[in-house]
C-alpha cells in the first residue's frame, strides 16, 4: 500500500481562502483506499470553526529548535469523510483571525509549519512514500 501525505496551508472543510483548500480537501478522497493510505496535514488555526476544533483529538506534542528557540509543536487529529487530517498546533503562529497576514510573518510561520510537519512524522508513526506539498 502506498502512503501519501498532503501538506498544505489550508483544506476544506477546516479553512478556506481559495482553490488550494478545495483541492486538498477533496483530492485525497479520490484515491482507492485499497491501494493508498492518504492523509492530510495543515496548521491548527484558531480561526477554524470552534465546532471542528472541538472534535480534534490530541495525539502528542514535542519541542523543536526553530530560529534559536525551543518551540512547541502540538499534533491533533480528526477523521473527516474517511480521511485522516493532522493539525500542527502552535498558538504563537496560528492564533490570528485569518490564516494569512503580512508576507513577512507568513514566511516565518510557514517555514515553521513545513519543518514541524516533517518532524511530526515519526511521532504519528506515518512514513509516507510521497509528500505532496
Amino acid at each position: 500500500m502506498k502512503k501519501i501525505l498532503f501538506v498544505a496551508s489550508e483544506a476544506v472543510p477546516f479553512i478556506k481562502t481559495g482553490g488550494l483548500a478545495d483541492v486538498v480537501g477533496s483530492l485525497p478522497k479520490c484515491f482507492d483506499k485499497e491501494y493508498f493510505d492518504v492523509r492530510v496535514m495543515i496548521p491548527k488555526y484558531l480561526c477554524i470553526k470552534e465546532e471542528l476544533r472541538n472534535q480534534m483529538t490530541y495525539i502528542d506534542h514535542f519541542y523543536m529548535d526553530y530560529l534559536g528557540q525551543n518551540r512547541y509543536v502540538g499534533i491533533l487529529q480528526y477523521v473527516y469523510d474517511g480521511i485522516t487530517f493532522y493539525f500542527i498546533d502552535n498558538e504563537e503562529y496560528y492564533n490570528g483571525s485569518k490564516p494569512y497576514g503580512d508576507w513577512y510573518n507568513d514566511l516565518e510561520k510557514f517555514c515553521f509549519f513545513s519543518r514541524a510537519a516533517l518532524s511530526a512524522l515519526p511521532v504519528i508513526g506515518f512514513q509516507p512514500d510521497v509528500v505532496h506539498c
